[in-house]
């Protein structure tokens, strides 16, 4: 039986608030950070953290917004994503002031943390890994992949990356370019894409949202989540 417990953190000034999700045993678990789309901590992060947590892992829904953004409107929050954006040494330094705080939780194993997100959050997750920083894995999916334009770091962490291929937000020559940054980087890395698929391919509501390209794929959806599992087993096999 999972557990939810809101995580405060101040940021530069921001009061951010994460969401803690694990077992009620308390016990130390390798962990994944899930870092969500542009409108911040959702149900839906929560749902797969749920998810992870009955496979036997910690989940840490980051709020990277503030906590005064949870559930504002999809304008203001695509305004607050541009903001983010803008400028991404900034972008980086919060997203290592997440993981420095999870690393400090006792039900957390600090060396058996990955960083997964989705859309936007899928790009937070590469910048982690393109920080440096000593994780296991950085796992993004439909995620942006345009580079932070900052001085080029080793990758220590294992990276892939689920991709539409039809995704509007990211050609086919942003994938390349994607693959090419990751191996001069030294990664292990791995791209999976999917045919005939676009943007937003994991969030059962994204027809809604009336985006061109930005569509659930069900299909999609489970594969990339199978093998998303499947890399968990790989990295983290002795904790059975």
């Amino acid at each position: 039986m999972s557990k939810q417990t809101p995580i405060p953190l101040e940021f530069e000034g921001e009061e951010l608030e994460a969401v803690f999700v694990g077992r009620r045993d308390g016990q130390t678990r390798p962990t994944v950070i899930l870092i969500p789309t542009v409108m911040g901590v959702s149900e839906l992060e929560i749902g797969f953290g749920k998810q992870l947590v009955e496979l036997g892992y910690n989940a840490f829904v980051a709020d990277l917004f503030g906590k005064k953004f949870h559930g504002a409107p999809r304008d203001t929050m695509f305004g607050e994503m541009t903001r983010l954006r803008g400028d991404r040494a900034a972008l980086r330094r919060r997203l290592l002031a997440v993981l420095k705080q999870v690393r400090g939780l006792k039900e957390v194993e600090t060396n058996a943390i990955v960083v997964a997100g989705y859309c936007f959050g899928g790009q937070c997750a590469l910048d982690v890994a393109r920080s440096g920083a000593d994780i296991a894995a950085a796992v993004s999916f439909h995620g942006l992949f345009d580079p932070p334009g900052l001085p080029p770091e080793k990758i220590k962490a294992k990276v892939c990356a689920f991709h539409g291929w039809d995704d509007p937000m990211v050609p086919p020559e942003a994938v390349v370019a994607l693959g090419k940054e990751l191996t001069e980087a030294g990664s292990d890395w791995q791209i999976h894409a999917y045919g005939h698929v676009g943007h937003g391919f994991t969030n059962p509501n994204a027809d809604q949202l009336g985006i061109e390209g930005v569509r659930y794929n069900a299909l999609a959806a489970e594969r990339s989540w199978t093998s998303f599992i499947n890399l968990l087993e790989e990295l983290f096999a002795e904790h059975g």
